[in-house]
């Protein structure tokens, strides 16, 4: 007896690896979690959101900060292997991701078939990986826009203005259920996405930051976890240590010491709200080093302290 289902359902893939970067992906989880309420609380019948987060052989992974997620293995989802939207996470194990043949194959047969997909940061290399290439609609090297179809052909199918992966999540879910839903959605999601400061450096970063400060900044979020030296990160954009600050400093607005904070301190954010692990361990597996280092950075940048932030973020009744 086939059931009458009155939704119409739009599946969403997130792709994910071993040590991929979880801050983006709970967020766009999130956003299409908080539509489906929000659509089905407004009117009965609204376009529901099946979203799937997918590795190559599924089960557990771990994130690039150490927090465990169960996902489906890619096959799962055969013969369609088609989305609506399908996003490839980015993260500090996304070079060891791009020699897996198997992920790579799959990749290739669901980017033909999805309507949008979208590398989160470095998932684009991901993608060049699996044969595709990259450009900017606008012609503005390394303006993020959504992949759409097969062969190299880089015009989206989907005429989606996109400055982040969750934007593009909250566009999506604005074309489906409209703009009231799609701010309240934004709204929700608010509590997780408060804290990304390197969101809002980015925003207000020069309009033609260039590939090397930009590939630089990804560097430092992708090595944030382990001790950086800027000299490092200077070589990733093929510059002397002294033009490399002098330029990220005018591009991005910041210096690159405290684009790294920053990135820190989100990453110490998400995981004081999303896990239980002790204050100690967060600031180790944030590069920071040690619980009292991570409780003078909270004071000087949020004007509190991991603990008081822990318990104003999380809903009431967690522990």
């Amino acid at each position: 007896m086939k059931l009458l289902n009155t939704h119409t359902v739009k599946h969403i893939g997130i792709a994910l690896f071993n040590g991929f970067a979880l801050p983006e992906a709970v967020s766009i989880v999130e956003a299409f979690q908080s539509a489906n309420t929000l659509a089905e609380s407004v009117r009965h019948g609204a376009t529901r959101y099946d979203v799937r987060l997918l590795s190559t052989a599924g089960g557990r992974i771990a994130s690039s900060s150490f927090v465990f997620v169960w996902t489906d293995r890619l096959e799962a989802n055969r013969p369609a292997d088609s989305f609506n939207a399908l996003f490839i996470a980015g993260g500090a194990g996304v070079h060891k991701a791009a020699r897996d043949e198997r992920l790579l194959t799959w990749l290739r047969r669901a980017y033909c078939r999805s309507e949008l997909v979208l590398p989160i940061a470095e998932g684009q290399f991901l993608l060049e990986a699996a044969g595709f290439s990259h450009r900017s609609r606008s012609g503005r090297a390394g303006e993020p826009m959504p992949y759409a179809a097969c062969r190299g052909n880089v015009d989206p199918k989907l005429p989606l203005t996109v400055s982040s992966p969750l934007q593009t999540a909250l566009s999506v879910i604005e074309n489906d259920l409209g703009a009231e839903i799609a701010r309240k959605t934004a709204e929700c999601v608010a509590p997780f996405v408060s804290t990304r400061f390197i969101a809002t450096l980015q925003r207000t970063a020069s309009q033609a930051v260039s590939d090397k400060i930009r590939s630089s900044a990804r560097w430092l979020e992708a090595n944030s976890g382990q001790p950086v030296a800027i000299d490092e990160a200077a070589q990733v954009a093929a510059m002397s240590e002294r033009n490399f600050l002098r330029r990220f400093k005018a591009e991005m607005g910041v210096t690159p010491s405290d684009y790294l904070a920053h990135v820190r301190l989100d990453m110490s954010c998400r995981l004081l709200v999303e896990t239980t692990l002790p204050v100690d361990k967060i600031a180790r597996r944030c590069g920071i080093g040690s619980g009292p280092r991570l409780a003078k950075l909270f004071r000087k940048r949020l004007g509190t302290t991991p603990t008081e932030y822990r318990t104003s973020k999380r809903p009431v009744g967690v522990a």
